[in-house]
């Protein structure tokens, strides 16, 4: 059950506070509220960041402010409906947030989830691709995402039709440990429907599901490509699989790059895709054709789990 501390609530609430239909951004929230000082200079009214979205949200906040109860109380709400579903959560001032999301700029400052996060979640790859993927696709997804768990990599990947459902089902035939990063809240029903007993199987068996969304939030256009970047940035790298130029995974490529993070795109992919091989000629992806391409260059968790200690620390003294 989530018994919230009071530096949680305060950040919940922030995240909460509405000016109009306005809200303060999350993400800039998450990187300046990672220590109880920070929040306190927040809730006073400042942002610590010299940005052009610090100077936007800044009258928003100020303006919000007057409505701390009103946030409050959703905040309460939300956390009642996590617990309702049996929910955990995690903020960006908690040690155990995952290690490879604190280190990307766009980070969620919390995330609801079933099941546990393991510090083995570092060495991860997400796999991803379109939801109407062929036949060759989805074979090219599970066989790769057997490789990765016979290589003790965590598979990540965003529960939708086609590619994700391919990586979580062959993750877990594999006796892996898969990560479905949700496009809805996590008291909210599964979307689409019919991975809802997928979703099932992953937490029976060891997996987790996870959402950076209000709890009670319903599937919606932007939803979608906001769980892009915690796909991305929960993660080593990305491997797509099958993506059109329209696809969301496409966008994830553009995320991962962005990131600093690997973009592993398959041969098909890259030699059919123009977008595909525009990003391996700029050389912020790299083209393989099957896991021994990949491997190598995933690094190890302990490095990673070492680099967003780090990364705490240097918010923590306010650096």
């Amino acid at each position: 059950m989530i018994s919230l501390t009071p530096q949680q609530e305060d950040l919940l609430t922030l995240c909460a506070l509405r000016a109009g239909n306005k809200s303060v951004d999350w993400s800039l929230i998450a990187r300046t509220c990672q220590s109880p000082e920070a929040l306190h200079v927040a809730l006073g009214g400042d942002i610590p960041e010299d940005s052009a979205v610090a100077r936007k949200s800044l009258p928003i906040l100020r303006a919000a402010l007057p409505h701390l109860a009103e946030a409050r109380k959703r905040v309460a709400s939300e956390v009642q409906a996590a617990n309702g579903a049996g929910a955990c959560l995690v903020t960006v001032l908690d040690p155990h947030y995952p290690a490879n999301l604190r280190l990307v700029p766009n980070l969620p400052p919390f995330l609801f989830h079933l099941g546990d996060l393991e510090e083995r979640d570092a060495r991860s790859a997400a796999v991803v691709g379109t939801r109407g993927a062929s036949e060759d696709g989805l074979r090219r997804a599970a066989r790769m995402a057997r490789g990765l768990v016979g290589s003790d990599v965590v598979v990540f990947s965003g529960l939708a039709k086609g590619i994700d459902a391919a990586a979580h089902t062959a993750t877990l035939e594999a006796r892996g440990r898969t990560v479905a990063v949700m496009g809805t809240g996590i008291a909210a029903k599964i979307y689409p429907a019919e991975n809802s007993a997928l979703a099932t199987r992953i937490l029976d068996e060891g997996g987790a599901l996870l959402s950076q969304f209000w709890p009670t939030s319903p599937p919606a256009t932007w939803t979608f490509p906001r769980r892009n970047v915690v796909t991305s940035g929960c993660t080593m790298g990305s491997i797509v699989i099958e993506a059109s130029s329209t696809s969301g995974a496409k966008m994830q490529a553009r995320l991962a790059a962005e990131h600093g993070k690997h973009v592993f795109l398959i041969h098909s992919l890259a030699t059919s895709e123009p977008w595909a091989a525009k990003m391996i000629n700029e050389g912020r992806a790299v083209q393989v054709g099957d896991l021994k391409d990949v491997l190598p260059r995933l690094g190890s968790a302990k490095r990673v789990q070492q680099a967003g200690q780090q990364r705490l620390q240097l918010a923590l003294a306010g650096l």
